[in-house]
């Protein structure tokens, strides 16, 4: 789930474009990769979301009804982490089958696996229908959602990156992050939905399985999508002169392992904040306040859309001022908002939607900006491979244990523990920027 920024020259004399015989073939220009992405990156999101969710609405009270809520719910927030640990396993395993069979068949496999483990995960019984079977397959379907979303990268945010103006870098690099905000709305408007309209008992039978379903078809349509537009031998060609092709994973980590890590821990804490105004706050109300969690997926939803104008921003202001230090300037802003996020949080109704509308205006300007960091030092042999591992690890450490780890303290501590939690991001993440020299020249 991240862009190379690397600079378009690193394709050398060939070009941006292919010539193409006339009337037969058309150059591909970067909004059309835009497209691609957009609908890619929205699918995987929503298909994300719809399990974060249920993760705090149903999961608990479904799979772990024996336990204390609190306890039910980091039970649930642990398997949740799986997937996070799974990824740069299933990066390894599709990229050997991008080599050996191609870039169609590594995306097909690997969102036919994504859509059956969705499909699995609607139809998963509970605890007391059958014990800790139920356990199991929550925890192996979360594990083979972690394997697919390894083989879903399609290298078409490095594409745009590559194929975007000099001076509009910035503004394409954003492209992408849309994908998230965008999935959240469409994924907590649909359980809001549901809630709202049912009855408790129905919404837990029954209600709760259908957003997993619409999950699946939304990613069946968006298979044939990019499938269509990543098969064509226009983008076949465009792939291969932007030397976008897999390479061996661990010859490409033994030479780019420094700045694979750098850009790792870049944007730590974008990616933090990104799980502590989405998962953490709705486990919260959930379990320590009496206010609806409808009202505030529509709260967060509402936010989300602020969001989408801050990416949006985000894009503008890199490209005029420079993107290392849009993400200074956002990892300060978020370490100022740990400071009084907790109070927000604690302050009823109108507390939450100041949360969430605050920490998502920062996440906006920081998260548009924060994926790809490093990729322009990546060699261009081995751009493809390293900037698919740079995201796998940046969510693994940045975003995979937040909710888990954010709630524990929060639950032990209290809620300035939790912002202390998010302050650690921020000053990870400024750490890691100051030790990227190459970034620092080339902004």
């Amino acid at each position: 789930m991240s862009s190379a920024t690397a600079p378009a020259s690193g394709a050398g004399a060939k070009g941006t474009r292919q010539p193409h015989a006339a009337g037969s073939e058309h150059e591909i220009s970067p909004g059309e990769i835009a497209i691609g992405v957009i609908l890619g990156r929205t699918s995987e999101f929503f298909d994300y979301f719809v399990y974060a969710i249920a993760a705090v609405l149903v999961f608990p009270r479904l799979v772990f009804p024996y336990a204390d809520p609190v306890v039910a719910m980091l039970y649930s927030f642990a398997i949740f982490s799986l997937a996070f640990i799974a990824r740069p396993v299933g990066s390894v395993i599709f990229m050997r089958i991008d080599r050996r069979h191609g870039r169609t068949t590594k995306l097909t496999i690997s969102l036919v696996l994504l859509g059956t483990m969705t499909v699995v995960l609607g139809f998963l019984p509970g605890y007391n229908e059958v014990g800790v079977l139920s356990v199991l397959i929550l925890s192996l379907a979360r594990i083979g959602q972690g394997l697919a979303l390894g083989g879903v990268w399609d290298g078409l945010a490095s594409l745009l990156s590559l194929n975007a103006p000099a001076n509009r870098r910035g503004w394409y690099a954003m492209i992408p992050q849309l994908g998230a905000p965008l999935g959240l709305i469409v994924a907590s408007l649909l359980f809001a939905y549901f809630r709202a309209t049912l009855s408790n008992s129905d919404f837990f039978a029954w209600g709760w399985r259908y957003p997993f379903f619409v999950a699946f078809a939304i990613n069946v349509v968006a298979l044939f999508a990019r499938l269509r537009m990543i098969s064509t031998p226009q983008f076949e060609r465009l792939f291969k002169s932007k030397d976008l092709q897999p390479s061996p994973t661990l010859q490409t980590v033994r030479i780019e392992g420094k700045s694979i890590l750098i850009g790792a821990f870049a944007p730590l804490a974008s990616f933090a904040l990104f799980h502590m105004v989405t998962v953490f706050p709705l486990s919260w109300v959930v379990l320590e306040t009496n206010d609806s969690p409808t009202h505030f997926l529509i709260a967060e939803s509402i936010a989300a859309a602020l969001g989408v104008v801050a990416i949006v921003i985000s894009g503008v202001l890199a490209d005029r001022y420079g993107r290392r230090v849009l993400l200074s300037i956002s990892a300060g802003a978020i370490a100022a908002f740990s400071g009084f996020a907790p109070q927000l949080l604690a302050g009823g109704e109108a507390g939450e939607l100041a949360y969430v509308v605050v920490g998502f205006l920062i996440l906006g300007l920081s998260f548009g900006q924060s994926s790809g960091v490093v990729a322009s030092n990546f060699d261009t042999q081995r751009r493809y491979t390293s900037s698919a591992l740079t995201s796998d690890i940046s969510w693994l450490i940045g975003a995979g244990f937040a909710p888990f780890v954010a709630l524990y303290l929060a639950t032990a501590f209290g809620l300035p523990a939790a912002g202390g939690y998010l302050l650690s991001g921020a000053v990870v993440t400024l750490v890691a920027l100051a030790a990227n020299q190459t970034l620092a020249g080339k902004t």
